[in-house]
């Protein structure tokens, strides 16, 4: 049996209704092998007695009875199976929690490995060999192992969804065509798929964008408290510093009006002592002629009173104190003097004060300002057909610095021949744009956009009417913006990194000190009529001086060490 087994294919075991091995097998008349199960509930349910194979049709439903021979073979080979699944479990996955398990298997479940969808089973990888295997199995549709099967089926027709109802955005089944879904937009399933999936694509771009927009709005709010922070610790440091230095002016005001009137005082106490000194020596020398006077009067000799009397000592001088008073002193106007030199005081403070206000006021537009043009980035590269023969540019197209050799390079009408020019390979003809770069260690440079008919060959003008608008840097501190004439600048800080900010329509072309936040200068009412291209000059070497290169950086990065 077992020699007579090994040469029949597994194939012939198997019942092609219910594609499992022989249970009880039965042979129709016309040669045929199935479960008696099986063909018994196919007829049952079926219009005409007909094999499901070679479709004869039998007038009387044939009697059936088990083939014993195929039955043992069967059994053989199911218990071969058996055997061989059980040997082969351990190399198998055991099906796990949240795995989709093995329809077919009776004992210990293993992992399905693929699912079929017109068996509607989940098969793992000694099942599923019939389907691999098997010409008729071949020809139905594997899947990765799902578990709700039974969903991919019409519930009215008890046929494959293999349609999408693009009219009503459901899946249906051939059926449904011809009947609740007729006339509808009907595609394939793949069509429908594929249809969705770009849907969803592209709705998951938008909500990847409206993402990127909420962080960003995010960062902008966290800003916003940071910077609302700052400005209250600012406000509490003036107000401190305000009432701080009005106190001490209130105190020095109060300390300074007692003292002018304790002046006054002891001035009156002065003057009214030095009166009355003088006034006690008057009494005393008018007490002394008084005792004399007295004294002599008192005599009864008449020729010693007369004799005397012509002795008696003349009378002291005295001052006519009549008109001589001690006025107290008026503070009349002191203490209004001293508050409104206070008011003045203060004055003087809140002036100062709007002063910081105003700059610190500024200074946080310019920031709020910087980080909203900051948002019009675009990719800079510097384009090598255009570059002045000595400029030396980095391979990623984003440095730039002038060699000391001329190369030789063909003079094409693009390139510039003399000056140590630059332009970018993209080119802006609307809207915004915003780009930075890095000019740290430079003592000679010129930034900008020219128009793309500038004349590029000999001498050149940068000025607005020639098609340039730029800013320079000369001799490590003398900034100009190139307006024809040009326009001295006045910076606080050297620039480290250059932000360029252009808006086409506006007519509005800004230059921008990165790090220190600040506004260098803008060309304002400017009328553009053709492309436009970042420019860039990093000027001669000068033995050395100026060789760092210019470079285009991303925004919010930090400064790029120079090539050595």
């Amino acid at each position: 049996m077992s020699a007579a087994s090994c040469l029949l294919t597994e194939d012939q075991f198997l019942c092609s209704i219910c594609l499992d091995v022989f249970t009880d097998p039965v042979s129709t008349p016309c040669g045929h092998n199935f479960c008696k199960a099986c063909i018994s509930q196919h007829w049952d349910i079926a219009v005409q007695c007909q094999c499901p194979n070679c479709k004869e049709v039998f007038n009387i439903k044939p009697e059936l009875r088990v083939n014993t021979f195929i039955s043992e073979m069967a059994a053989q080979f199911r218990r071969s199976a058996q055997q061989k699944a059980s040997s082969s479990s351990s190399e198998q996955h055991v099906v796990q929690p949240g795995e989709v398990p093995c329809d077919a298997c009776t004992g210990t479940r293993l992992k399905a490995l693929k699912s079929c969808l017109v068996c509607l089973q989940s098969y793992c990888e000694t099942h599923l060999e019939p389907h691999l295997k098997n010409t008729g199995l071949k020809r139905h549709q594997l899947i990765y192992p799902e578990e709700n099967l039974e969903g991919r089926t019409c519930v009215k027709h008890d046929k494959l969804l293999e349609l999408f109802c693009k009219s009503d955005q459901v899946c249906v089944c051939m059926l449904c065509t011809v009947s609740d879904h007729k006339m509808h937009d009907v595609v394939p399933l793949k069509e429908g798929y594929e249809g969705k999936k770009a849907e969803l694509r592209k709705t998951e771009a938008e909500t990847q964008q409206m993402i990127q927009k909420r962080r960003l709005k995010i960062q902008e709010m966290n800003r916003s408290v940071e910077l609302s922070k700052e400005g209250a610790d600012r406000e509490i440091a003036d107000g401190v510093q305000v009432f701080t230095a009005l106190k001490e002016s209130v105190e020095r005001s109060q300390a300074e009006l007692m003292d002018t009137i304790k002046e006054k005082q002891r001035e009156t106490e002065e003057q009214a002592e030095g009166f009355i000194k003088e006034l006690e020596q008057e009494v005393s020398e008018l007490e002394k002629r008084s005792s004399e006077v007295e004294q002599l009067s008192r005599s009864e000799d008449q020729l010693h009173l007369l004799q005397s009397v012509t002795s008696l000592s003349a009378a002291p001088p005295t001052k006519n104190w009549t008109e001589v008073r001690v006025r107290p002193p008026s503070y009349e106007g002191t203490v209004k003097r001293a508050v409104t030199q206070l008011e003045e005081t203060l004055r003087k403070q809140m002036k100062k004060l709007l002063e910081v206000k105003l700059k610190r006021v500024q200074q946080y537009e310019v920031e709020v300002e910087l980080k909203r043009v900051q948002q019009y980035e675009v990719e800079v590269t510097l384009d090598p057909d255009t570059a002045q023969p000595k400029l030396i540019l980095s391979a990623d197209g984003k440095q730039v610095n002038c060699g000391d050799v001329k190369k030789n390079l063909p003079d094409s009408p693009e390139r510039f021949d003399s000056w140590a020019c630059v332009f970018a390979k993209q080119s802006f003809s609307s809207g915004r744009f915003y780009y930075e770069v890095q000019v740290k260690g430079k003592t000679n440079w010129d930034l900008g956009v020219a128009k793309e008919s500038i004349n590029r060959k000999g001498k050149i003008s940068l000025t607005p009417p020639k098609g340039y608008w730029t800013i320079w840097l000369r001799n490590g501190h003398e900034y100009q913006a190139l307006a024809g004439p040009g326009v001295r600048l006045s910076l606080k800080s050297q620039p480290q990194k250059v932000g360029v900010f252009v808006d086409y329509e506006e007519g509005l072309v800004s230059f921008y000190d990165v790090y220190a936040a600040a506004l260098i200068y803008s060309f304002t009412g400017c009328c553009f009529k053709e492309k436009l291209y970042p420019f860039f000059n990093p000027c001669n070497n000068q033995s050395g001086q100026n060789s760092a290169p210019l470079i285009i950086s991303p925004v919010n990065q930090p400064e790029q060490a120079s090539p050595q």
